[in-house]
């Protein structure tokens, strides 16, 4: 199987944990907490991964520089980025409550979808360009994105039907975001074959910059607001889990 094949079929399968979680968030009626919690494990995995995947092997393929302007840059691409949508009622749009519905803001719909995106293409990119090094893919960075997605299906989910959007719009939204995820994955493997060892680590710590960005922005306060004292034992608990199977 072509390379390219094989990056957008990984990206395709994290990207797919969005709509386990949607399912799960619309159709069973699971409490706060509990998405809070599966929220905060997710927050830990992804913080390994960031950390022991993308953050340490941008550093060993480009050196010190790439790796702080590109996390530094992503950071601040993805906060400009998300202070626009939230404008446009998109702030929430990881929370299992709170959101507004189309009534209340207009565009808020839109808003959200677009929010959505900002969220999984970093993630989808790293999944296609980690198989450039090794020819094979880095399973932490799909078992982490794939971990954490569940929970932000889930939760936005639940919060999208208190908000009194359609099942058509929630379901729709988190699969047409799958499949980009798939796509992004193919492109960030096809796009980046030939590219400079310093590109290539500019792009996968830009990448992590916009999660880390992403992680302390949303998932953090949805978990800290529902879960409060044990959000620091579980998100350890995730770290430690990626950490875990990065060096099974």
């Amino acid at each position: 199987m072509p390379e390219w094949l094989q990056a957008g079929g990984w990206g395709l399968l994290a990207g797919s944990a969005l709509l386990v979680g949607a399912a799960a968030g619309w159709f069973a009626r699971v409490p706060q907490r509990v998405i809070a919690s599966i929220m905060a494990f997710g927050a830990g995995v992804l913080l390994s991964a960031v950390s022991f995947e993308m953050i340490a092997e941008a550093h060993d393929e480009g050196g010190m520089l790439p790796t702080v302007i590109g996390a530094g840059g992503g950071a601040v691409v993805y906060t400009l980025a998300n202070l626009a949508l939230a404008r446009h009622g998109a702030r929430n749009r990881k929370r299992s409550g709170a959101q507004p519905s189309e009534g209340e803001q207009p565009g808020s719909g839109s808003a959200i979808a677009v929010g959505a995106l900002l969220d999984g293409v970093p993630e989808s990119v790293v999944i296609g360009a980690s198989l450039l090094s090794g020819g094979t893919v880095s399973l932490v960075t799909v078992a982490a994105v794939f971990l954490s997605n569940v929970p932000e299906g889930l939760s936005s989910a639940a919060g999208m039907r208190q908000a009194g959007r359609s099942r058509r719009f929630v379901f729709l939204l988190w699969l047409g975001i799958a499949l980009i995820s798939g796509v992004a994955a193919l492109l960030g493997n096809s796009l980046l074959g030939g590219a400079p060892p310093q590109v290539l680590a500019g792009i996968t710590a830009l990448a992590a910059g916009a999660i880390l960005a992403m992680i302390t922005d949303t998932m953090v306060p949805e978990a800290f607001e529902n879960a409060h004292l044990l959000v620091g034992l579980i998100t350890v608990a995730g770290f430690l889990a990626a950490f875990a199977l990065s060096h099974a």
